[in-house]
């Protein structure tokens, strides 16, 4: 776990403690990358703005490194040009610090169980963004019928009845 401010990090480490074992804390993206080196997680929940080396260039040189490894970006920015570095940068999620603390247990438990596959987080990422099917057709190369069953299993791996509620779902993690 790394964030920059020893409290959100304590709230972090408590919060997630019974759910997961947690092998370390550190408070910037150098130690981060020594860290990560020697103690190989599955899994990593970092902020994007860390001193030394913030998160977004902390992940790119993690995954070159540890390529099998999981993030999740905590932050409070919430500005499209972040989400897009944030995830150009190949996290496997992204909760804003202003949303609820189940939303982050809620994408740690998403991207540990791998609830998702990739092709159906980028349908879930286009939804967010208020894309028809065939728009989402267009921009994925695929049929509207291959969108339709990719909604359809989002909506059963995350337990949501409608569309409404993916879209929801999504802009709570911070993707819309």
């Amino acid at each position: 776990m790394v964030d920059h401010h020893s409290m959100t990090l304590a709230g972090i480490r408590t919060f997630l403690g019974p759910h997961c074992i947690s092998v370390g804390t550190v408070t910037d993206g150098r130690v981060l990358l020594q860290e990560a080196l020697r103690l190989k997680p599955d899994l990593i929940v970092l902020d994007i703005t860390m001193p030394l080396l913030n998160g977004i260039d902390s992940v790119i040189q993690i995954k070159k490194i540890l390529p099998g490894v999981t993030l999740v970006f905590t932050t409070m920015h919430s500005d499209p040009p972040y989400l897009e570095a944030a995830l150009n940068a190949v996290p496997t999620g992204y909760v804003l610090k202003s949303a609820v603390c189940q939303q982050l247990l809620d994408a740690v438990k998403s991207v540990i169980e791998g609830r998702l596959s990739t092709r159906e987080r980028e349908t879930l990422q286009l939804i967010a963004e208020g894309k028809a099917p065939k728009e989402i057709a267009s921009v994925l190369e695929i049929s509207v019928k291959t969108v339709a069953f990719h909604r359809e299993n989002i909506k059963r791996k995350l337990g949501l009845k409608t569309t409404a509620a993916i879209t929801r779902y999504a802009l709570e993690q911070g993707l819309g």
